[in-house]
């Protein structure tokens, strides 16, 4: 099978980090895909850089349907521009954010998650209620580390996530991790051997998922607000978005 795996934002660098994790976990006659936009934001830290990724994100998914692609991960914690990309591609779509609280929800009672920055705090506490995990998740933590800070071995930014850590296991009584930012990625194995609890990354986790969808022939249900967009022009540079 086919899975692209898509970074809303532009750094290259993240790309090949977040695919190499999915390839690690993916089954031997998965192919990953991962790609990235080329228009929008180098880090994606809140509502307003959201806004700015959707656009190149969802050029991505377009493209990679025509290219046969089974599935598609959006590889951004806040589940970038989901509900869209859903409705407008023809292979399911599953977001990291979801797939990590998922996969969390079935190994622990309460979990805790750790992102980067406090902007992206009320995002993903949006998402939880949305996708009605509110009430398992212990709290939403950020270790203020910037999302580009994570492409670079800093000690420091591990040192302040893993400070969370503690504190999430210390202070909110959780029984499990997830990540909260596809650029942590690569730590989730260190994290969980350093605290001695179930640290979940959302790449592996999307990867898994989907391949679970393929494989048991499950897609998007068209029969509601995933339903495809209805034909009308987009003018501009969004021209290219008409359905």
């Amino acid at each position: 099978m086919r899975l692209h795996v898509v970074n809303p934002n532009t750094t290259a660098s993240m790309t090949a980090k977040i695919a190499a994790a999915a390839r690690s976990v993916a089954l031997a006659d998965t192919v990953i895909d991962a790609r990235q936009p080329a228009m929008g934001p180098v880090s994606i830290e809140g509502f307003y850089d959201e806004a700015f990724a959707v656009p190149g994100m969802l050029g991505c998914i377009r493209e990679a349907d025509r290219d046969g692609a089974d599935a598609h991960i959006i590889a951004c914690f806040d589940d970038t521009g989901l509900d869209a990309a859903r409705a407008a591609a023809k292979a399911p779509v599953i977001g990291i954010g979801e797939a990590g609280f998922h996969l969390a929800s079935l190994i622990a009672a309460r979990f805790a998650v750790i992102t980067t920055l406090g902007v992206s705090i009320v995002p993903i506490e949006h998402n939880l209620r949305k996708y009605g995990l509110a009430e398992r998740c212990a709290r939403v933590r950020a270790a203020e580390v910037p999302v580009l800070a994570l492409e670079e071995r800093n000690i420091d930014a591990l040192g302040k996530i893993s400070a969370e850590i503690t504190a999430a296991i210390r202070d909110d009584r959780t029984e499990a991790i997830v990540l909260g930012c596809a650029g942590m990625a690569d730590l989730a194995g260190e994290l969980a051997a350093a605290h001695g609890l179930p640290v979940v990354d959302g790449v592996v986790a999307a990867v898994t998922l989907g391949e679970s969808l393929v494989r048991l022939g499950l897609t998007t249900s068209r029969l509601g607000p995933y339903a495809a967009p209805r034909t009308k022009s987009y003018s501009g540079p969004f021209s290219q978005f008409q359905p």
